[in-house]
């Protein structure tokens, strides 16, 4: 196991105060449970994950561990050849996690909705910033945003802080059904991903960047995304230019691991040459296309 793999494969910043790394296979991440926040310190000792916790949340947070480092996580199934086996073989110990804070793992995704990663990035920060409230603990962290309050945003405090409309509605829909979101870690993930995307504002990408970290979906792949199709085609065959279908194609072999297949390739796979300058940040009004699709 690698905790730093399993949890880079999620982690956008360093400087996330929910989730944060102190040294190697060192992390903390902060939680909202059923009993009250928590504050989770994990570190790998040989073989095994050293959990320790703080806050009212402690006991839930110290239950949910083995799930937050994929421990569930098996190959069963897989049977990888050329580069993929060899990126399995450097990567041995990537995980997919199985957080279970579905809304706490939906906010970013959201965020992330067809505009650039530092964009969503500069939201998700203010966001936090704006519903600032400390986590428990002896390292200074934020909890994530509550459900409850994200619910009853209005929405000039959400265009304050750069988020439009359509994804400030889309983090509110799903706030309001935050109960229905904690019921998916124990569902199917056929029924699981359903319920997701009938939450207006959430489709196969959110659900599968959703489902890969928060449902332990190892299939999840993110159709829709602006650079995923050709990071797959590029790695596989030398294809520089590919789309959905394309890469759906070349993914049916891996049927069950799709999505691992697809975080090898962003973890240690070989980038697509650029054709390009990188998009820029958009004006506030824009409605270019950049990251992903909803």
């Amino acid at each position: 196991m690698d905790l730093d793999l399993t949890f880079g494969a999620f982690v956008r910043s360093r400087k996330d105060p929910c989730t944060q790394r102190e040294a190697r296979n060192v992390w903390w991440r902060t939680l909202r449970t059923a009993e009250g926040p928590a504050t989770l310190r994990l570190s790998l000792d040989g073989n095994a994950v050293l959990a320790e916790a703080w806050g009212p949340g402690a006991d839930v947070a110290l239950e949910g561990a083995p799930d937050l480092v994929g421990a569930r996580d098996t190959l069963e199934g897989f049977a990888p050849s050329g580069v993929v086996r060899e990126l399995s073989r450097r990567l041995p110990g990537l995980r997919i996690p199985r957080a279970r804070h579905v809304f706490q793992c939906l906010v970013l995704p959201v965020l992330e909705q067809k505009v650039a990663g530092r964009e969503a990035w500069l939201g998700y920060a203010a966001l936090l910033s704006l519903l600032a409230e400390p986590a428990p603990g002896p390292r200074p962290l934020a909890l994530p945003p509550d459900p409850a309050v994200v619910a009853r945003l209005p929405s000039f405090q959400f265009r304050s802080i750069g988020i439009e409309g359509k994804r400030a509605d889309t983090l509110v829909n799903a706030a309001k059904r935050q109960r229905r979101l904690a019921e998916l870690p124990d569902m199917p993930l056929a029924l699981a991903h359903q319920r997701l995307q009938a939450i207006r504002g959430i489709g196969a990408w959110t659900s599968a960047e959703v489902a890969r970290v928060a449902l332990g979906d190892a299939d999840a792949v993110s159709v829709g995304d602006y650079n995923l199709p050709r990071l797959v085609a590029y790695n596989l065959l030398g294809e520089t230019q590919a789309d959905d279908a394309r890469m759906l194609e070349l993914l049916a072999p891996f049927a069950g691991h799709r999505g691992r297949v697809c975080l090898l390739f962003m973890l240690g796979g070989a980038s697509v040459p650029r054709r390009g300058p990188r998009m820029a940040l958009r004006p506030f009004s824009s409605r270019a296309k950049t990251r992903g699709m909803i």
